[in-house]
């Protein structure tokens, strides 16, 4: 077993293995966990609660997650040094113990040189030197503006898909008339697309010269010289082995379809090739398994096989339009990095926001399971805010291990909870005659209504 700097391994726990392409889970398997920035430690705490009740009623005791705290963002800078947000302790603690789960993480944003990992205030320098506090909540967190750290865990780990199931929950007030016929599974490649961060700031030599480059030599046209310029690198790698775990998931999970999402009628050269090489493995690894759109009409009169997977394509602007209108017609979709941000969260703000959307980063052997939104700074410490994306993503988690009993019983134990009208203040204020409760309080709710619950079957 590895040995890390800051980090300490639980001594009562095991290791989850990864062999032949598959997990294999102890009954005390180490997880190692980060509570994420601003309002992390409230999700966190709240969550932890439900998961331990979930897997202590489910398996009566013969079960238990030993969780094993990691750093990044604030809390990487306040055990390790004032630069570091994403330390190799972590990422060599989740590479060598396959799977972790994460609260949500300071992004900073604009072109400021200095970002503070408490409030998120973005700052440029003072007198020329690096701030010693905050301009705004006078923390000394203040760091060397960064790239994303969620983006570098995802790439520095080569966790290539992004997964986010959107369902919709009975009692969840949403925008739309009929959520319900809303039960969608995106799997966004993670690794490429103009996520890659290849950028040339406008203004600077390095971007003249791609600009130089492009117009000169490559005989493009770019409309105006004073441009900044980024590169959308899309390949047959991340592609492939993107489509592929996405049609894996729907023949294990009998999913009637999987939709290529693309913008290929415009960039044909990359999302046009996201969608071509989408089929090629599909055809190639799935023959017996799967029916193309074209194939089903072509050649079968529009009359679907049982039991196979129709592999379909669609324009991404027009999968917006239709996850409102036609929801029930998708179950899968594949998409290119950027397309896949935008759809996830335009997805989860029809079922209820996203403060219930789950979500995962997975590689081969190893995954991050995620709250989805953003650090909220200002309810930071507030123990206010919904804890229900980390604990939906708990729950994926805890399917992804194998241990689908504990994962219903949390399923069983929120839904209850809001059927109740017990909820935290962003459901309450959208929904009559409900009881408004604390973070800490929402997770007790759901762990006192899993007491209650039927065991599931299969235990």
């Amino acid at each position: 077993m590895a040995k890390f700097q800051k980090i300490s391994v639980p001594k009562d726990g095991q290791k989850i293995e990864y062999k032949n392409g598959k997990l294999v889970v102890p009954d005390n398997p180490i997880i190692p966990y980060f509570e994420g920035d601003g309002t992390g430690p409230d999700i966190w705490r709240a969550s932890q609660i439900v998961f331990d009740a979930a897997v202590a009623k489910a398996y009566g005791g013969k079960r238990k997650i030993a969780w094993m705290q990691t750093y990044a963002g604030l809390t990487a800078l306040q055990n390790y040094d004032k630069d570091t947000v994403l330390p190799q302790d972590t990422l060599d603690a989740i590479t060598e113990f396959k799977v972790a789960i994460k609260g949500p993480l300071t992004t900073p944003a604009g072109g400021f040189k200095y970002v503070c990992l408490v409030c998120a205030a973005e700052q440029n320098e003072l007198d020329g030197k690096r701030p010693d506090k905050c301009v705004k909540c006078s923390s000394e967190w203040v760091t060397p503006r960064f790239r994303s750290v969620n983006v570098g865990l995802r790439q520095k780990l080569d966790l290539y898909a992004c997964v986010r199931p959107v369902r919709w929950f009975k009692g969840v007030p949403c925008p739309v008339k009929q959520p319900e016929k809303f039960n969608i599974v995106i799997f966004r490649e993670n690794t490429e697309d103009v996520y890659s961060g290849i950028e040339f700031e406008q203004g600077t030599p390095e971007a003249k010269r791609v600009y130089d480059f492009l117009t000169k030599e490559m005989g493009k046209k770019i409309p105006f010289p004073d441009s900044g310029i980024g590169i959308k690198p899309i390949s047959i790698t991340g592609t492939k082995r993107l489509v592929r775990m996405a049609i894996k998931y729907a023949i294990d999970h009998k999913k009637p379809s999987v939709t290529i999402v693309h913008k290929g009628n415009i960039q044909k050269f990359t999302e046009g090739a996201f969608r071509d090489w989408g089929y090629e493995v599909a055809k190639a690894e799935f023959r017996n398994q799967i029916v193309t759109e074209q194939e089903l009409w072509d050649d079968l009169g529009g009359k679907m096989p049982a039991g196979k997977v129709l592999i379909k394509d669609r324009i991404a602007d027009q999968t917006f339009q239709q996850m409102l209108l036609r929801p029930d017609e998708y179950s899968v979709l594949a998409t290119p990095n950027l397309n896949g941000d935008y759809l996830s969260d335009a997805a989860v703000a029809q079922v209820g926001g996203l403060g219930i959307g789950p979500g995962a980063n997975i590689g081969d052997g190893i995954a991050v399971f995620e709250a989805t939104h953003g650090t909220a700074p200002k309810y930071t410490g507030k123990d206010q805010v919904n804890p229900g994306s980390l604990i939906l993503s708990g729950v994926m988690m805890l399917e992804h291990m194998g241990w689908q009993e504990a994962a219903d019983l949390i399923i069983g134990g929120l839904e209850t909870t809001i059927g109740q009208k017990t909820v935290t203040y962003d459901l309450e204020r959208q929904m009559e005659g409900a009881k408004k409760v604390k973070c800490s309080e929402f997770g007790k709710a759901i762990a006192a209504n899993m007491q209650s619950a039927k065991v599931p079957a299969g235990v």
